[in-house]
């Protein structure tokens, strides 16, 4: 079946357009509440559109990275900042700043909550990718006639 080149525009457009927006909120609400949460579902928004617009195989094609890698990666990154302030003599999730001089740019600012807030991201953004991939493949069965096996 063949799709009109104007609609994959307008699909590839607002999803790269919203992609940037989700990661606009993760950098600017690190240091507020639901940063990482917020852009991982406004990504969430923008892989819907992919799927609905194209199915299960231009989503793959478009993050080319392994669902449960994301979705892992992230719950391992979100506990290790979380526990890294414990090791570092602090409370479990207590924020610390760092503040770095750099030659050209000045002085660059950044706390332990951007560590955290990524983590979250990559988990909402993973999850919904594991959410994608249940629904766009059929289920395969060996002894139906056609391979496929109705869902139910």
């Amino acid at each position: 079946m063949r799709r009109s080149p104007i609609f994959d525009t307008g699909v590839d457009l607002i999803s790269r357009t919203v992609m940037i927006l989700s990661l606009y909120l993760l950098f600017a609400g690190h240091n507020q509440p639901g940063g990482g949460f917020i852009g991982g579902l406004v990504a969430a928004v923008g892989l819907a559109l992919r799927y609905v617009a194209g199915g299960v195989d231009e989503v793959r094609q478009t993050t080319r990275v392994q669902p449960w890698t994301l979705l892992g990666g992230g719950l391992f990154l979100a506990a290790a900042t979380a526990i890294g302030a414990l090791v570092a003599g602090g409370q479990v999730l207590e924020s610390g700043k760092v503040s770095v001089d750099l030659p050209v740019l000045g002085t660059a600012k950044a706390t332990s909550a951007l560590p955290f807030d990524i983590g979250v991201y990559l988990v909402v953004v993973g999850l919904v990718l594991m959410v994608i991939e249940s629904l766009g493949d059929p289920v395969i069965d060996p002894d139906h006639p056609g391979g496929e096996a109705e869902r139910g």
